[in-house]
């Protein structure tokens, strides 16, 4: 078998992948349509504020994985296009030219530019103008604290659990962050069937994890703090 024979089998498996992916995609895309319909049900029986606050949490959750699935299918359908341009002498490691196209794209990453999701943006529009049919507006404070509230609510989104983050920790090999309880119960539990713990980033290659790994995250620690006692006095 030839080496551009080897790539093309490759690639048609990569086909596979790429169109599962897009597939996961409808259901995020789906996700945040009924995060949106919920929010706006919660707004319009009064159960304003909290409530509707954790469901905006959650949409940055769901803008936040459809940012890491846009960029994982634009790199490996740009390293694809690349190596059929020009394919190699020998078999590509496609592995490594994906992560490293994917690592690349994540630089580029802002909190900025995670709330600027065209589905984020459309439920903080819906939500704003209820409020002005409902005739009913948030107290001058939380407007105030309305940039730094998502701020926040985007480093707590956690990529593995559905779970508010209370206890930081990061990856001191990969940099990334977890709520400790839920990092520590995945990398038991595949310790425990006899795998290795991959890191849940898309797009990451730490795919040997250990709780060794993991050190406290004081500073964003402290942010949720401060937050959580501004929570309280309202």
């Amino acid at each position: 078998m030839s080496a551009r024979d080897a790539s093309l089998i490759s690639f048609s498996s990569l086909d596979t992948s790429l169109s599962s992916l897009k597939n996961c995609q409808t259901y995020v895309h789906t996700g945040m349509d009924i995060t949106t319909g919920v929010a706006l049900d919660l707004l319009q029986t009064y159960c304003d504020t909290e409530y509707v606050g954790n469901m905006q949490s959650i949409m940055l959750e769901y803008s936040a994985l459809n940012r890491d699935l846009n960029q994982y299918i634009d790199a490996v359908e740009e390293t694809v296009l690349k190596l059929k341009r020009d394919p190699p002498d020998g078999i590509p490691d496609l592995r490594e030219l994906v992560h490293e196209r994917c690592t690349a794209l994540q630089k580029n990453n802002t909190e900025e530019a995670l709330m600027q999701d065209d589905k984020y943006v459309q439920f903080k529009e819906q939500l704003r103008d209820l409020r002005k049919q409902m005739g009913v507006s948030p107290a001058s404070a939380d407007d105030a604290l309305e940039d730094e509230d998502e701020a926040i609510a985007i480093s707590q989104s956690f990529p593995i659990a559905q779970l508010e983050m209370v206890n930081p920790v990061k990856n001191k090999l990969c940099g990334h962050m977890y709520e400790r309880e839920a990092i520590e119960r995945m990398i038991e539990s595949k310790l425990q069937e006899g795998k290795f713990a991959r890191c849940p980033k898309i797009c990451c290659d730490h795919s040997d994890m250990s709780i060794l790994d993991l050190v406290p995250d004081n500073e964003l620690k402290r942010a949720i703090d401060i937050h959580s006692k501004k929570q309280g006095h309202h």
